[in-house]
Formats: structure tokens, C-alpha cells, sequence
């Protein structure tokens, strides 16, 4: 998948993440590409993709210079290429999920703002049981930070219906705001500096490995190692020369 497009932006790689997200173990790179394309294609507009808030982000560019892009995403280990059964599809990498999760949790508390603004009452909560519980849990860390007490109608309606350990949670934001304690902001700083380092993808690179058959070193491709990836294959143990002049196996 390697090609020519330069270092993506840090804004560019949120929002190829943010567009991945309804697709996630759905859908390949192809889609990934036409959502932020903003193609009328019948399969984005029949999964609805097209009110995905990336939708048309890259609109004026060529959808050849879109897969480029995609594709340099996945080659910086923001997104991989997983195959299930015969089909491969777009997932998020750790360092993927950890940004994405941070923007997606900013915009569901983005939304809670605007419902402060406009007076809304508690909707009903339960479109955030069984999301991510890590994603969730990190919300609800932002929401204690923010400290905004019109939010605890929403806080109090979720609390209903949600599991006990989001329920426990809650109750922990609400009980901080209630005794006015004073929020460590360490935490943040340590959550800032983690996603800096995420958004700070490292250029692939060839790898030099060891066989474990005649000792010699082996160059194990950039493309190479994209294809085990995909496949969910372990590292070669061996080299080429010794896998031919034996049984080839991969281990999984």
C-alpha cells in the first residue's frame, strides 16, 4: 500500500478515523474512501454513511488521491486491514481507537452543550449503553474535569440505565461537583501527552529478523509485513531459503 502522499496533518488523520468509525469491521477501504469523497454511491447511501460528520471531507479531491491518503493511515498503524472470511476490512489500530475515542468523546459532550444551551431535557440516555467501555469511562473523566452542573439531568437519566460500573461512575462525578473537591488536573496532562504521541506516526520501515534455522538475518519487507497483518500471521521464524527447503508453516 505505500505511495507518495506526504505527512497527512493532524487534522486529517482525525478525520479519516472519524469517517472509519461507521465502517468499522463493515467495511473496506474503498467505502472508507467514497464517505470522505462524498460519493452518491447506492451502498453509502443505502448504510446511510453520508450523515457521517466526515462525509465529503476531501470532497474536491480525486477519489485515487482519497485512497492514497486511506491507505497512508493504514500504513502509519492508525488503521489495518483485517480480513474476515474472504472480505478485508477497515479496524482501528490501538493508537487508532485512542484517538479516535478521544475525539468521539468530545463530540458527545459537545452535543450535552448544546443541549444545555438550548434547554433540552434529558433525552432518552440509554443511546450510550454498551459503547466502548474504555471510550465511556473517558467521557465521563472529561465530564468531571469540565465541571458543569447543568449536565447532571443527563447525568442522572444515564445513571438509570446503564451497567454498575458506569452507574458507580456517575455517581463518583456527581459526588466530586457535590463536595467541591479539587480536580487533579495530572491526569489530563497525561491523557494530552499520550494522544500527541499517537497522532506522531512513525513511517514504516523494513525489518531485519533472525532465522532460527541457520541463524542469518532476513529482511522481512514493509509489504510483507502489511500481508502478515492483514492475515493475522506471527512473524516468519525462518528465511526464505530455509521455508523452501522445508515444510512452510505460519503460525497464528
Amino acid at each position: 500500500m505505500s505511495n507518495s502522499i506526504d505527512k497527512l496533518s493532524n487534522q486529517e488523520i482525525k478525520a479519516i478515523l472519524r469517517a472509519a468509525d461507521p465502517i468499522i469491521a463493515q467495511g473496506g477501504r474503498a467505502l472508507l474512501s467514497k464517505i470522505l469523497k462524498g460519493s452518491k454511491d447506492k451502498k453509502v447511501l443505502e448504510l446511510e454513511l453520508d450523515t457521517c460528520p466526515m462525509y465529503g471531507y476531501y470532497r474536491s479531491e480525486t477519489l485515487d488521491n482519497i485512497v492514497k491518503k486511506v491507505d497512508w493511515v493504514i500504513d502509519h498503524d492508525f488503521l489495518a486491514v483485517e480480513y474476515f472470511g474472504k472480505l478485508p476490512m477497515i479496524v482501528y489500530t490501538e493508537r487508532g481507537w485512542q484517538i479516535e475515542s478521544d475525539q468521539y468523546t468530545d463530540e458527545l459532550i459537545d452535543e450535552w452543550r448544546e443541549w444545555v444551551k438550548e434547554g433540552k431535557p434529558a433525552p432518552d440516555m440509554t443511546y450510550l449503553k454498551d459503547r466502548d467501555r474504555g471510550m465511556i469511562l473517558l467521557m465521563l473523566e472529561k465530564i468531571k474535569e469540565f465541571g458543569d452542573r447543568a449536565f447532571i439531568p443527563y447525568l442522572e437519566a444515564w445513571e438509570k440505565v446503564d451497567y454498575k460500573k458506569v452507574r458507580d461512575e456517575i455517581r463518583e462525578v456527581i459526588r466530586v461537583w457535590d463536595q467541591q473537591e479539587e480536580i487533579d488536573g495530572q491526569a489530563k496532562s497525561i491523557r494530552e501527552e499520550r494522544l500527541y504521541e499517537a497522532l506522531d506516526g512513525s513511517a514504516p520501515e523494513d525489518l531485519l529478523l533472525k532465522c532460527r534455522e541457520c541463524g542469518e538475518r532476513f529482511l522481512f519487507t514493509i509489504g510483507e509485513q502489511q500481508f502478515y497483518k492483514q492475515r493475522r500471521f506471527s512473524l516468519p521464524k525462518r528465511c526464505k531459503e530455509c521455508r523452501e527447503s522445508g515444510d512452510e508453516y505460519i503460525e497464528y
